[in-house]
């Protein structure tokens, strides 16, 4: 392509601000004379995006918290209409945050502008309704997971499956070595906190985390934070009297060294499974969403893992056992040298399962391809 690629992009959360930063650096690399604007964060807008709505503005979780922001979330439809009419890119790529961008999917092809979708919406788990959306109004489909190919084409979809991405990342991962120099830890077994990236979901789970490892001696306390949240963790560990040390945007280091973790059911689940630590996935948020949920979602478990390998790798700890007692009860059992033995096997399988490689690149390429048949139709 000789000319400027005009490309959108929307990614509404902290993963889709790192997966969508990969590929438009696969992009560049690629055509260099390619312009993305979009939704996003640093790590997109380091990679070169002219970032239109901040992905940390955008974060609304659970359906009372929907209702709750109706009228920020109709804003931001009205803001983005109107810079896609008004800038006309040549594709959109939505990422993951399907509760807007199916919506945007149905907009932007209704206005004849392509489609692609990274990082397919989960509904072999819930809303299966929404495939007809997926198949009417999306031109690729770029799915993460292995079983969700056989699942999209049964339905009709045109989807694709290059490896998970995040074992690219975590394969091509350098460790930092002066890492506990640099954040005043010792040389003492390091337990992970990864309590979501979510303030809502900080606000549930650092305290219930913080109490559970209130007796842990034999290890060192480390929560993964993100800046923007700053004052909640700071509130929280004031709050718990508990010694914990805070490293803020470093979460690959903090898991490299981590004995074990007690992580939010999320992405986090699965990167801390990819670096082959023993973890507790556990979960607890606004009780309307848990019981709306569990009424809609029919998959076993909640956690990529345990999902993914379809078995129960990983303790899962929901809603009403979220508690302290139960998490240190699963704290005891992650002791056991056998039990993480068998974890840490089972994890490697896991990690075996995902692997592919440069999935950004193909991924980017496809659509380029893609777009380059579009174009030449239209001038001819």
């Amino acid at each position: 392509m000789s000319r400027n690629i005009k490309i959108y992009i929307i990614a509404g959360e902290a993963s889709g601000d790192l997966h969508g930063a990969a590929l438009v650096n696969r992009f560049k690399e690629l055509n260099p004379q390619i312009i993305v604007r979009g939704w996003g964060g640093d790590q997109l807008q380091a990679a070169g995006t002219q970032i239109d709505i901040r992905y940390e503005k955008t974060n609304f979780m659970g359906f009372s918290e929907v209702l709750k922001n109706l009228g920020k979330i109709l804003g931001l439809f009205r803001t983005t209409k109107k810079i896609l009419l008004d800038w006309k890119p040549d594709c959109l790529i939505l990422i993951d945050y399907p509760g807007f961008n199916l919506r945007m999917a149905a907009w932007a092809f209704a206005h004849k502008i392509p489609v692609y979708y990274y990082i397919a919406p989960q509904v072999w788990a819930w809303k299966e309704s929404r495939i007809k959306i997926l198949k009417k109004f999306v031109r690729n489909l770029y799915v993460i997971l292995p079983f969700e190919l056989p699942y999209f084409k049964k339905n009709g979809i045109d989807a694709h499956y290059y490896g998970h991405p995040l074992v690219e990342r975590i394969n091509n991962f350098k460790f930092n070595p002066d890492f506990r120099t640099e954040n005043n830890l010792s040389n003492q077994s390091i337990l992970a906190i990864l309590p979501g990236s979510r303030a809502q979901e900080i606000n549930s789970m650092l305290p219930v985390f913080l109490d559970a490892v209130r007796d842990e001696s034999n290890y060192q306390i480390v929560i993964a934070g993100l800046t923007q949240h700053k004052i909640l963790y700071e509130t929280h560990l004031r709050n718990s009297n508990i010694k914990a040390t805070l490293v803020y945007n470093d979460t690959y280091n903090i898991l490299y060294q981590a004995h074990h973790a007690l992580v939010t059911s999320g992405t986090a689940t699965l990167e801390t499974a990819l670096f082959g630590v023993p973890e507790i996935v556990c979960y607890k948020g606004n009780e309307m969403s848990y019981y709306l949920a569990k009424k809609l979602i029919k998959v076993k478990y909640i956690s990529l893992v345990n999902l993914i390998a379809d078995a129960n790798i990983v303790p899962e700890l929901i809603q009403s056992n979220c508690n302290s007692v139960a998490i240190k009860k699963q704290l005891n059992y992650l002791k056991d040298p056998a039990v993480r033995l068998k974890m840490k096997s089972d994890l490697k399988q896991l990690k075996h399962l995902l692997e592919g490689k440069d999935c950004y690149n193909h991924v980017a390429q496809h659509i380029l391809n893609d777009l380059q048949t579009i174009m030449h139709g239209i001038s001819e």
